[in-house]
């Protein structure tokens, strides 16, 4: 917000004598000087503090997993609509190598990046990922981890293996064998995402049989790195109730959250119907709701031991502003409270983060994560 700040005119008063004109001998008198009056000082003006939301949650440290690992994730962005795009480009612009200091320095520990490898692989065997396409993954990911941060890899957007998971099986095993081997050798801080928000075809009945094979062509090259997977109906909050897990050490369960999908999206052209816009966030029955799925999440710990993250969570950027800040911070204050870290949507493109003049800090400054990493 921006100050007027009003300025006071002091008024300085002149004073005039007269003469006494009676008709006789003019009497002569002593001029009286007129005393200068003491100029008033102009008063510093009170800054007006920037105002502040509180939400009820308070984060607490991160829970600790007794089955499989816990990612520090810490503060997380997703760099949307960049590398996931048909091509760079083609959805807003492209990653840029200054990104990552510049949200390393603005207090994020994480991007989770989403990838369209089936975009640029060969449909027939071997499945070749194109070679440009993948040197530039590494060097988007290189770049990420010399600043700093840690980095998902996410498999987004391959919808023919939402619509025919058995006759995509080997082309999806092959694409994760490559990125596997191209990255054996990358920091144990980059993690890799099996499949960006399954859905159709693949269910939680039947994931296993298709996470399971890739899972294997990782571990000819990666034995240890963490490897993240979601469960059907798009990896949403209610999908961790019949998740099933591969027999791993190293596999960490997500979700997302776009709850109420009626405000996340209102406006939101790209969903067909589009979701009537007027929506507001934060009534008494929108908190009652979202405390009811930190329950979802809290049950899921303690029946599994194992501790999720959200992978995505965010509200479109068409919503006002002032609607999108108490989303994103009550969200996130929120699952902090029970221990549960989350990746915002998004940096720049679509649900964003940061426009041409910086972060968007109405919406960064109130985004929270767990009191330990």
């Amino acid at each position: 917000m921006r100050n007027e700040l009003l300025r006071p005119l002091a008024a300085l008063l002149l004073l005039a004598g007269c003469g006494d004109g009676s008709g006789g001998t003019p009497v002569s008198s002593t001029p009286t000087s007129t005393p200068t009056p003491t100029p008033t000082a102009t008063p510093t003006p009170t800054p007006t503090p920037t105002p502040t939301q509180s939400f009820p949650y308070t984060p607490i440290a991160a829970l600790t997993a007794s089955v499989g690992p816990r990612l520090p994730l810490g503060k997380c962005v997703n760099m949307g609509n960049q590398l996931e795009a048909p091509n760079e480009g083609d959805l807003g612009r492209k990653i840029a190598d200054s990104d990552f200091p510049f949200i390393k320095a603005g207090g994020f520990d994480t991007v989770r990046i989403p990838i369209r490898f089936s975009g640029h692989a060969a449909t027939t065997a071997p499945y070749t990922i194109d070679s440009a396409f993948m040197s530039r993954v590494q060097h988007v990911v290189t770049t990420a981890t010399n600043a700093g941060l840690n980095v998902i890899i996410d498999m987004h957007h391959y919808d023919e293996m939402n619509d025919d998971p058995t006759g995509q099986l080997d082309r999806f095993v092959s694409m994760w064998r490559q990125i596997a081997t191209t990255f054996r050798n990358a920091p144990d801080t980059v993690w890799f995402e099996l499949l960006n928000e399954p859905k159709n075809v693949l269910t939680n009945s039947n994931l296993l049989n298709f996470y399971n094979p890739a899972l294997s062509a990782i571990r000819e090259t990666n034995v240890t790195r963490s490897v993240i997977i979601g469960g059907g109906l798009t990896s949403n909050i209610q999908s961790l109730a019949t998740l099933k897990m591969p027999n791993d050490p190293y596999v960490v369960p997500t979700f997302h959250y776009y709850d109420p999908f009626e405000f996340t999206h209102q406006g939101a052209t790209f969903i067909t119907p589009t979701p009537p816009v007027g929506v507001t966030f934060g009534s008494d029955t929108d908190y009652a709701n979202l405390s009811a799925d930190l329950n979802l999440v809290t049950d899921y710990y303690t029946r599994t031991g194992r501790v999720p993250f959200i992978g995505e969570y965010g509200a479109y950027e068409d919503i006002p502003l002032d609607q999108r800040a108490t989303y994103y911070g009550a969200v996130s204050h929120a699952f902090a409270s029970i221990g549960i870290q989350s990746c915002a949507w998004s940096y720049v493109n679509t649900f964003q983060l940061r426009d041409s003049s910086g972060w968007i800090t109405e919406i960064t400054d109130l985004i929270a994560t767990t009191t330990t990493k």
